[in-house]
């Protein structure tokens, strides 16, 4: 079912269609992020106007600091033999 581009308020089936996902996709989008949504009963109802903005608004870098990923600081000595030789040694979280 693909969304109706004169609809105003989509549900989940016609929100995952305008952003092009499966419904399961959408499904843990909507449950890890702050979509703008209501929930009116037991349906979902989602602004098109809204949704765009909310894709629109996002930046890459936000989810890679969201999602936990830690980046190795930039030149790193690299670990001497017989230390700490994980491959995680001396990275850095970097903390704003």
């Amino acid at each position: 079912m693909s969304a109706s581009p004169d609809r105003e308020i989509l549900n989940i089936e016609e929100a995952a269609a305008l952003l092009g996902v499966s419904v399961k996709t959408f499904n843990k989008v909507l449950h890890s992020q702050n979509l703008p949504a209501r929930k009116i009963g037991r349906e979902w109802k989602f602004s098109r106007e809204a949704l765009i903005g909310w894709v629109g608004g996002g930046r890459s870098t936000d989810f890679y600091r969201e999602s936990g990923e830690i980046k190795p600081a930039p030149a790193l000595e690299q670990p001497k033999a017989g230390g700490n030789n994980r491959r995680t040694a001396g990275w850095q979280i970097e903390i704003d």
